[in-house]
């Protein structure tokens, strides 16, 4: 396979899960009331880095940054791509026309420490929510949001296979 194409594949694949990961976080917001995170604070978190802010006592408390929205909205998506690039360096290419769940499901697991230890401490909220006031369901909410980033990494690649079948040898 070219490199150009598994590129593509991995590009769609990581675009296509955190759109089913988005997708299902709009469903929760909607039909339980279940707020999703804010992207904007990334945004932010990444803009205050500029001035060489890394940590914040509370990110919600920080200054606002110029296009917060659409940076943490990119970033987020770029982050999905670099998880299914993962999903595909640890399980191998392969993957990419034979999708397995378990594979797919266990990179969702482990796309979890980004928010446990990078994100919730970098915005105030402490190692995996510990600081929050109520840590057990913001814990749970990601694993939620993140096994269902995994469950769609496993829908995405199959997806790409199907618009994008395996190319002749």
């Amino acid at each position: 396979m070219q490199t150009s194409e598994m590129v593509l594949r991995i590009l769609l694949v990581g675009v296509g899960a955190t759109l089913i990961m988005d997708a299902g976080a709009l469903i929760r917001a909607r039909v339980f009331g279940i707020p999703s995170l804010d992207y904007g604070l990334v945004g932010r978190w990444l803009g205050l880095m500029r001035q060489g802010q890394f940590q914040h006592a509370s990110i919600v408390a920080a200054p606002r940054v110029r296009h917060e929205r659409l940076i943490g909205w990119v970033f987020h998506y770029l982050t999905g791509i670099v998880f299914a690039l993962l999903l595909v360096v640890l399980t191998g290419v392969e993957w990419l026309f034979h999708p397995t769940l378990m594979p797919a499901l266990a990179a969702g697991l482990i796309s979890m420490a980004a928010p446990f230890v990078i994100l919730q401490p970098a915005f105030g909220f402490g190692i995996a929510a510990s600081k929050t006031a109520a840590p057990y369901v913001a814990r749970r909410r990601t694993l939620i949001t993140h096994l269902t980033f995994g469950l769609g990494l496993y829908v995405a690649g199959w997806l790409v296979l199907l618009l994008y079948p395996t190319p002749h040898a």
